[in-house]
């Protein structure tokens, strides 16, 4: 059975979501931006390793194939569909000054539900949730947006389609999600996004040997050794 939800333009979520999930994430507007922070549950002092992912895949974006790695390099999540292209992983979160410096200056005590959220207190009130402080924050993935990576090292916006664009990630472990659909930093536009998110959570099926994610490099698959290897000493010694 699947659940169901939507992320309103400035909204938040977080949960855990067990292993052997899929999650659709399907972007309903424009300029849709959905900034993604990934802990081991019920572990949380092991989470998304942005470089460690990179790195392993020798990559500067994410797409179909591509594995989100843990920091004691285990698969955390694959990317097993897009049709969006391309994901960025590197520049970060909104802050409230430059929202406030970008988009105009807003508050709740006047503006309510219609104020300008930023990525940062998004994530950092979701993170509360769950005894997680602001010094577990880290780089985000950053769903729907594409940023390059220049010759000299700058990093660059590419406005991308992604009204009706989906992308569907798979739990290898049990992982507790945080996630803001606020603007991609690097956006140079100066409308504040309206475009909310739907995500839905459903069963995933079972891996096969052929999995283009665990293929993807020989990287890929010892990470998803590691991850085995760690559910297998979990289970312990009374299994049936």
């Amino acid at each position: 059975m699947a659940t169901v939800f939507t992320i309103q333009a400035g909204g938040k979520w977080s949960g855990i979501i067990g292993r052997g999930k899929l999650i659709d994430m399907k972007a309903l507007g424009s300029r849709a931006n959905l900034s993604a922070l990934l802990y081991h549950a019920p572990y949380f002092s092991e989470r998304y390793n942005m470089p460690d992912t990179l790195k392993a895949q020798h990559t500067a974006y994410l797409t179909q194939g591509h594995i989100l790695m843990s920091d004691q390099g285990k698969a955390m999540v694959s990317i097993t569909a897009d049709s969006v292209g391309w994901h960025d992983p590197l520049s970060g979160y909104t802050t409230r000054s430059g929202t406030d410096a970008k988009y105009g200056l807003t508050r709740y005590q006047t503006e309510r539900n219609g104020w300008y959220r930023s990525g940062a207190e998004n994530l950092t009130a979701e993170m509360y949730r769950h005894q997680l402080t602001p010094r577990d924050l880290t780089a985000p993935v950053n769903f729907f947006s594409k940023v390059v990576c220049e010759p000299d090292g700058s990093m660059r916006y590419v406005s991308q389609e992604t009204k009706g664009r989906t992308v569907t990630l798979r739990t290898e472990m049990d992982v507790l999600i945080v996630l803001s659909n606020t603007p991609n930093p690097l956006d140079p536009d100066t409308g504040y996004p309206d475009s909310a998110i739907e995500i839905e959570v459903r069963d995933a099926p079972s891996l096969l040997e052929d999995d283009s994610c665990l293929n993807h490099c020989g990287e890929n698959r010892r990470a998803f050794e590691n991850t085995w290897n760690a559910y297998e000493l979990m289970r312990g010694a009374n299994r049936s």
